[in-house]
């Protein structure tokens, strides 16, 4: 039997169905996170990959697929001097790379309490020389030492749709800037929900005051993002309060028109962002929202049975949502739970690695296609999930209430850690974010380990 080029070790080779793994890069030892992907007018292709841990970005050449090659790598900021920043999420559109500079979370990014961080955007000009990007532009939330920057919209044009901190809230709110220069961005809108708001109170007032306090923060009504903006309607993941449809027609002044919640029976207790995404599906009148699981490596039976929040975890999942009348949201349809792979060493996915205690098992992120965006894959009937442990899943969605698994790539667990940080559960493979391109190819990251590129089989 042969052994993947892409197995860690024999007997560490992932599992396969229905894909190929066309290519992987280590990244030359640098996590990805977010990636956005950009298409020259001489047909070359560029992978743009924010970090984990940061701060900086790696460029990617994937012209060649099948030898993708680490070209440049962009350093954010000084990381001796602001230790806490990571560069997680980023996006590229009109000839501009905008990256988002954040707070680190110390179990999750290996900072530690206190240390100092940048939070904002940078503006590139990747049109001139999209290997070495130009800075336009550097905008900061206000907010000293704070979160910073999460996941954010930008399809081209004049405005950037943020999740962002904010002086006078709690959380992170609905920023929009007009970047019609983009040397010079000016914020020109902005929208919460009235909890968030704590303009007036002291230190030690605010409901939520910060991350430290990790899982009373993930309770906290908050825009997780992207907000996703459909003509003159924006759709917010609103961690516990779900989906939040607005007007935007007056960009100055947002208005909610309808909501979804889907914390309850969904999300909770362990897991992530309660509302993860809001994905509305290309010219079709659906909507997939996503609750976000957890790693795994972060747990271990001792943390899961002792505690407040010990005990039975509630469901994560991918939902299907009517979107047909957006002042009333309907849930219709939840995807199927992943398919767990006959010589799996686990019964399934929920307890996998933890000795028979049930994890925070669910989804994390999924491709987001953009209409000004042609090099990134639009079928709306497809939907690619990068589904922490349980690898990139791939679904049918043309029918909306009978939704089908095509496919799935479980990569090897890791054998090493990238970077030092506290591990008590297993070491099970966790992928993170994944883009699709207009050839087919799908991009695929994962914590500590690298890039995987990968393609359905033929007739798949």
């Amino acid at each position: 039997m042969v052994i993947p080029f892409y197995a860690k070790s024999p007997g560490n080779e992932g599992y396969i169905k229905n894909m190929e793994v066309v290519g992987f890069s280590d990244l030359n030892g640098v996590n990805a996170f977010q990636m956005a992907l950009h298409k020259t007018e001489d047909g070359r292709y560029y992978m743009y990959c924010g970090s984990f841990r940061g701060p900086g970005w790696n460029i990617v050449d994937v012209t060649d697929p099948a030898n993708p090659t680490v070209v440049n790598w962009m350093e954010a900021c000084d990381p001796k001097e602001f230790p806490a920043t990571n560069t997680p999420k980023i996006q590229v559109a009109d000839g501009l790379m905008i990256g988002a500079l954040a707070g680190g979370v110390p179990f999750l990014h290996g900072n530690k309490p206190g240390d100092k961080n940048e939070g904002g955007l940078m503006i590139f000009d990747i049109k001139t020389d999209p290997v070495h990007p130009k800075l336009l532009s550097k905008w900061e939330t206000g907010v000293k030492n704070g979160f910073g920057v999460h996941r954010f919209m930008y399809n081209g044009g004049r405005y950037v749709h943020l999740s962002a901190d904010c002086p006078g809230f709690s959380g992170n709110i609905y920023r929009i800037l007009d970047i019609i220069d983009p040397t010079h961005p000016v914020e020109v809108g902005r929208w919460w929900v009235p909890e968030q708001f704590t303009d007036g109170m002291k230190t030690g007032e605010y409901p939520v005051d910060g991350m430290e306090q990790h899982w009373e923060f993930m309770d906290w009504p908050q825009l997780h993002g992207p907000p996703f903006v459909v003509g003159n309607l924006a759709y917010l993941s609103y961690y516990c309060d779900g989906l939040i449809i607005l007007d935007i027609s007056d960009i100055t002044r947002p208005k909610k028109i309808g909501q979804l919640k889907l914390k309850g029976p969904f999300s909770g207790k362990f897991a992530g962002a309660r509302t993860h995404t809001c994905l509305p599906l290309p010219g079709r009148n659906f909507l997939v929202a996503t609750n976000e699981g957890e790693r795994f490596p972060f747990y271990n039976k001792e943390i899961l049975t002792t505690g407040d929040r010990k005990g039975a975890q509630p469901m994560n999942n991918l939902h299907m949502v009517d979107i047909s009348d957006p002042t009333d949201p309907q849930l219709v349809a939840e995807f199927p739970y992943p398919e767990v792979p006959a010589d799996f060493p686990y019964p399934n996915f929920n307890t996998a690695g933890l000795d028979g205690a049930q994890g925070p098992f669910g989804p994390h992120n999924i491709h987001e296609p953009m209409s000004e965006k042609p090099w990134l894959d639009q079928n709306p009937n497809r939907i690619y999930c990068c589904y922490f442990h349980a690898g990139m899943r791939v679904y049918d969605v043309s029918d909306p209430y009978y939704i089908k698994e095509l496919a799935y790539f479980i990569p090897p667990n890791p054998e090493k850690l990238l970077y030092k940080i506290p591990v008590p559960g297993p070491m099970l493979a966790t992928t993170e974010d994944c883009v699709v391109d207009d050839r087919g190819y799908i991009y695929m990251d994962t914590w500590q380990d690298g890039m995987y590129i990968l393609r359905l089989k033929d007739g798949i």
